[in-house]
């Protein structure tokens, strides 16, 4: 008996009309699939697809979800309104037109402009280490073979050999006659491998 096989991914289960995956079986074959994960090992590698899916935390970082990253960057940002306030209290200090001056509104111009200038390109950072996180934990579940698929060669039925019984049946009655039960044995199978062999 023949026997072909191969690996499945997840999800390669078998189908309808003797199909495995997207994949018929041909006629004459018969077709099935092993698990290769324990029922522990199967259950943190379909949690593992959560990682993954469009609503997990790499993928929305990996897809630039401005609600995701505002949410991120809201500690910094209370932070540089603390720092504005104290650059107003400084200049607020010298005097009644100390926060009108050119000076002033150049500092905050520039606090602003640094602040903004930090946050997009920590966004970008993060968004592509997302996007190199998200390929690897991708390819490392694509890469696993929780089942192994199977095909093999259905056996052939065998047909009932009638020359070889006729020749058994009359090997058997001439050994009978020329030397009993023992020499009817002896007929019998003399006489099914001639009537085998005349085939």
């Amino acid at each position: 008996m023949s026997s072909l096989s191969g690996n499945s991914g997840y999800g390669g289960q078998r189908g309808p009309s003797g199909q495995i995956g997207n994949t018929k079986t041909p006629s004459g074959y018969r077709s099935g699939q092993t698990a290769q994960f324990t029922p522990e090992q199967m259950q943190l590698f379909q949690q593992s697809f959560g990682q993954v899916s469009p609503d997990s935390y790499t993928s929305r970082l990996a897809g630039g979800d401005q609600s995701l990253f505002e949410e991120m960057e809201a500690p910094a940002k209370k932070q540089f309104a603390g720092l504005q306030g104290n650059i107003a209290s400084r200049f607020s200090g010298q005097g009644m037109g100390g926060r009108r001056s050119s000076g002033f509104q150049n500092t905050m111009s520039s606090a602003s402009q640094d602040f903004a200038s930090q946050l997009q390109s920590q966004r970008q950072g993060l968004q592509r280490q997302a996007i190199q996180d998200l390929r690897g934990m991708t390819s490392d579940l694509l890469g696993q073979r929780p089942y192994q698929q199977w095909m093999t060669k259905k056996r052939e039925k065998q047909g009932i050999d009638w020359k070889g019984l006729a020749g058994a049946g009359v090997g058997a009655v001439g050994g009978f006659f020329a030397g009993g039960p023992a020499g009817a044995m002896t007929g019998a199978s003399m006489g099914y491998g001639i009537g085998e062999f005349g085939e």
